[in-house]
């Protein structure tokens, strides 16, 4: 695919379809957008790039009709907008493709894309709905099965559904806020080439990410925003991914991850033959079998949806083992509950920060003490000592760096960035011997994605064990001593991190049992 950003000087001198102008958006203790000014033109993909919690996302939701800015004024071709929801943007012509995604999983394609502008009539006409879709799915070079169940569809077509719903409401300006965040490589690379389409057919496309390489690659414009303030707007041309990082985070960052030497001690963690089943029963991890050492970082790579979520599960005690053993420092934890991982001295950070790593409606503090709650570091004769929870969360928020530094505040208020900021502080806070690290950076903007990396490496330089599951095969080839490849259930190969090459772990993560 040509590189769509050279195809955007043409949109330089045309007015704009849709206009903010000085939007300022305050929540209770943040300035969320302050005096915020931008455009959008037909066929350009202009880029918002910032770290989690810049008001990246507030902004959108401006947009969109999802929120009302406190001051400044939304136009559309010039036209000063006053939106009392998501349907009067719609109405408008905006359309929005969140991050989490908005489909019932239930109903097929066509009904979800037609649901709440069904085709009028007294009855539903589902053939006359699916054929609409079909019409509108041809025409945009978006080709998917009307009939399909959503929820059987992987997330690079739901994502696709999610935009021909803007489609079918006939959006002229699109909103993709962090779309590449679920996808696999593949994904994304369909992802920008939809885009070109739709940019050469005059759509605005507002690109929201924080990911420098994309945005790199697929911008007209690019504009950096840092803490609710617009810090700058550059072409591609005019700059790259180093200015753009110093940027957005307001200092120099380190984008090459600098590791010691690789120094490793004794097994630690020694997994044999390990069978597990997913829900329906069915063999996802096939005789598994590796050893992680003192000092070591073990990077599981592989395309998702491989076995890999069922074999951490199986480790940690979170599903059963079907045969195999699990052994840590000599001990059989095979078949162990949760709580009694934990306290054999093993961490986790669950890939799913919002279902699996906190309960959302907790304070940040009471999300800390999730593991220990009734430890002899927070409980006093079997109850909690809350000066012992308020001070011990201060020091971890501190020292974690969450922001903003207030335990009190509830998790789910939190960015992204900070929300695994707590999970990291919680499970090191524990002072694991053997730490699973699953996405531990996914969605996470560059200052953040530093910062895990920096602890993680830290904790092996103590002579811990890591085993890091990720998507990003950069991220796993930057920080892995070792490379597990693992494909269907069954690992196809072990590399050193020193000879591992991306050509190579893509082969075996496709099935080819060739050293790397």
């Amino acid at each position: 695919m040509g590189t769509p950003a050279a195809q955007g000087s043409k949109t330089a001198n045309q007015p704009p379809i849709l206009e903010l102008q000085h939007i300022t958006k305050r929540f209770p203790g943040v300035v969320a957008n302050d005096d915020v000014s931008l455009d959008f033109r037909p066929g350009e993909i202009h880029a918002i790039l910032g770290e989690n919690g810049a008001g990246k996302t507030t902004l959108m939701n401006i947009i969109y009709g999802l929120y009302h800015p406190d001051e400044g004024q939304v136009f559309m071709e010039g036209r000063p907008l006053n939106l009392e929801g998501p349907h009067a943007a719609i109405a408008h012509g905006i359309g929005m493709v969140h991050q989490h995604f908005m489909l019932i999983p239930v109903l097929t394609v066509a009904e979800n894309i037609v649901l709440g502008s069904e085709p009028p009539g007294f009855r539903f006409d589902i053939r006359r709905a699916a054929a609409e879709v079909k019409k509108i799915s041809e025409a945009y070079h978006l080709e998917i099965d009307p009939w399909a169940k959503v929820g059987d569809l992987t997330v690079g077509l739901q994502q696709r559904v999610e935009i021909l719903k803007a489609f079918y409401r006939r959006a002229r300006v699109l909103i993709l806020d962090e779309p590449t965040a679920v996808l696999t490589p593949s994904e994304i690379e369909d992802l920008f080439q939809i885009m070109a389409r739709l940019k050469a057919d005059g759509i605005a496309i507002a690109f929201i990410s924080h990911k420098l390489d994309e945005v790199m690659q697929v911008a007209d414009r690019i504009t950096i925003m840092r803490r609710g303030r617009v810090v700058r707007t550059l072409l591609p041309t005019e700059t790259n991914p180093q200015e753009l990082a110093n940027l957005m985070v307001g200092r120099e960052v380190v984008l090459q991850v600098k590791k010691s030497p690789y120094r490793p001690g004794p097994v630690l963690v020694d997994v044999q033959n390990l069978v597990v089943a997913d829900e329906h029963n069915y063999p996802r991890v096939n005789g598994v079998s590796f050893q992680i050492r003192r000092g070591e970082i073990l990077g599981l790579a592989g395309v998702d949806g491989n076995g890999q979520r069922e074999l951490i599960e199986a480790i940690v005690g979170l599903r059963p083992v079907r045969s195999g053993k699990v052994l840590f420092a000599g001990r059989d934890i095979t078949g162990l509950s949760p709580r009694q991982v934990s306290r054999a001295g093993i961490s986790y950070i669950p890939q799913d920060r919002q279902g699996d790593g906190l309960v959302l409606n907790f304070t940040v503090a009471e999300n800390l003490i999730l593991k220990d709650y009734n430890g002899p570091q927070i409980a006093r004769r079997g109850r909690i000592d809350f000066r012992r929870v308020r001070e011990r969360a201060q020091r971890l928020v501190g020292q974690y760096g969450v922001a903003p530094p207030n335990p009190s505040l509830l998790a789910g208020n939190l960015s992204g960035g900070n929300q695994q900021k707590v999970i990291l502080a919680r499970e090191m806070g524990l002072a694991p011997e053997f730490l699973i690290a699953a996405q531990p950076t996914r969605g996470l903007d560059v200052g953040a994605i530093e910062y895990i990396h920096k602890r993680l490496l830290e904790l092996r330089d103590q002579g811990k064990a890591i085993l890091l599951f990720s998507l990003e095969l950069e991220e796993i080839l930057s920080l892995s001593d070792e490379i597990a490849v693992i494909y269907k259930g069954q690992i196809m190969d072990i590399v050193p991190g020193d000879k591992a090459t991306r050509e190579g772990l893509g082969l075996l993560m496709l099935g080819a049992r060739k050293s790397a």
